[in-house]
């Protein structure tokens, strides 16, 4: 198990390119392995999460050629997928499984999905209930944990309103949508990320409606496509906030992900007093890309709730961690989904906060991490239970404290952003320490 020594101090300074947006990277490889014939994906996210997807679409039979960041995916068509042999591995991606159940729900074998001990213990309920409305066969251990056990066949088009938000429920319902005997519907209360529906339209899906109500075709030809991975703004938000920590910093991201369902986060830091400046948007395969520079600044501090969760869930916390560093402190509240994720983000982050010296009331459904005036951070051992978003945060708040900070199990960064610990000290221009 790896660790990482964060020592504070200095500045960020510098302009970057961001590894591949995770979330889309993962969508364009799944539906150009549903596509009939060759399809490109340049700037592939590097994460681990989207390698197990890679995995699990070689176990279906589909071919893939993969060189640097550069993903070559020869499209097996809608029909075209082979029953595995063994188990589709996910392994820590929630996205992949959720996906994937969609896809397979819709095919004419048996398949069983599984991962690692943390997904393993997430709920699969939301994902599992619309699809077995559709027609499919789906066995789970626990009514509702991985592995799952799934037998796809003949779906019926539904039309289904989904109780949380969930930009993954909602992806794997369309994607069960190409095999329906119907129309599919999906509507949402509260708009989330339309990564799916960009995708979807740029393979030659026939898709109709907009955020709340989205209505898919089935038995699309979906046709392979050259197209380009944006940056990964969620995990540039890390780099952002270590530079409205330290004082003296000015950082440039290149090529970045701005889409709309994706860049509140950007909205908020500029509504607490973060100096944020876009420059060169442009569309790019349906999503904006642009450059975000951004310099230090005191911030005021705020609070997040409502449909600002949904929009937000990956970022939310590192927006928390920044407390300490605001004139207000950050509140959070109807985040329960946090309790859920690859650790209860909830109850770890606080954890970690707290050993640093950070004064943070816990809330069923949020949390709420007091301002700079109420305690002087430190560094601590902390300890982000396998989660690469609680480590990568408490790696930033450590940037500010007194005292070196020692982080455990540093790798699990490696999940959705291994280039984070070089990245952010080649920007301090400082000496990365760990074993």
């Amino acid at each position: 198990m790896s660790k990482k020594i964060i020592s504070p101090g200095g500045s960020i300074d510098g302009v970057v390119e961001l590894p591949g947006d995770k979330s889309i990277s993962h969508r364009y490889a799944i539906l150009a392995a549903l596509a009939e014939g060759k399809s490109e994906i340049e700037n592939y996210a590097s994460a681990a999460d989207c390698r197990s997807t890679l995995e699990c679409l070689r176990r279906l039979g589909v071919e893939i050629e993969v060189k640097d960041r550069r993903v070559r995916i020869n499209g097996a068509g809608l029909s075209g997928w082979k029953e595995p042999r063994k188990a589709l591995d996910a392994e820590n991606s929630g996205s992949t499984m959720r996906m994937l159940l969609g896809v397979l729900a819709g095919q004419t074998f048996s398949a069983t999905l599984t991962g690692d001990e943390s997904l393993r213990r997430r709920p699969m309920k939301r994902v599992m209930e619309p699809l077995r409305q559709m027609g499919a066969q789906i066995q789970a251990r626990e009514g509702d944990r991985a592995p799952l056990e799934i037998r796809g066949g003949n779906l019926h088009a539904i039309d289904y309103t989904t109780p949380v938000p969930s930009a993954q429920v909602k992806s794997a319902i369309l994607l069960a949508g190409l095999f329906a005997d119907g129309v599919t519907t999906v509507r949402e209360a509260v708009g989330t990320r339309d990564h799916t529906e960009v995708a979807l339209r740029e393979f030659g899906a026939n898709l109709e409606g907009t955020r709340g109500a989205l209505r898919i075709h089935p038995r699309p030809k979906l046709t392979g496509r050259q197209m380009v991975v944006p940056g990964d703004l969620s995990g540039g938000v890390f780099l952002i906030a270590a530079a409205l920590i330290l004082p003296e910093s000015s950082l440039m991201l290149h090529n970045v992900g701005l889409n709309p369902s994706r860049a509140r986060v950007i909205d908020f830091l500029i509504s607490i007093g973060a100096p944020i400046h876009v420059a060169s948007v442009r569309l790019q395969n349906g999503e904006l890309v642009g450059d975000v520079a951004v310099r230090y600044a005191p911030l005021q501090g705020g609070s997040i709730a409502g449909t600002q969760v949904a929009e937000m869930i990956d970022e939310l916390p590192m927006l928390a961690a920044l407390g300490p560093f605001t004139e207000q402190g950050i509140e959070i509240h109807d985040a329960k989904e946090l309790r859920v994720k690859e650790s209860d983000r909830i109850a770890t982050l606080a954890e970690g906060l707290r050993a640093m010296g950070a004064q943070v009331e816990e809330f069923p459904d949020g949390m709420r991490v007091a301002g700079r005036s109420a305690a002087i951070l430190r560094g601590a051992k902390v300890d982000p239970q396998g989660d690469h978003r609680i480590a990568m945060a408490l790696a930033v708040v450590a940037l500010g404290a007194n005292g070196d900070t020692v982080i455990r199990d540093a790798d699990c960064v490696g999940v959705s952003f291994p280039e984070f610990f070089t990245m952010m000290e080649r920007l301090r221009g400082a000496e990365v320490k760990g074993s």
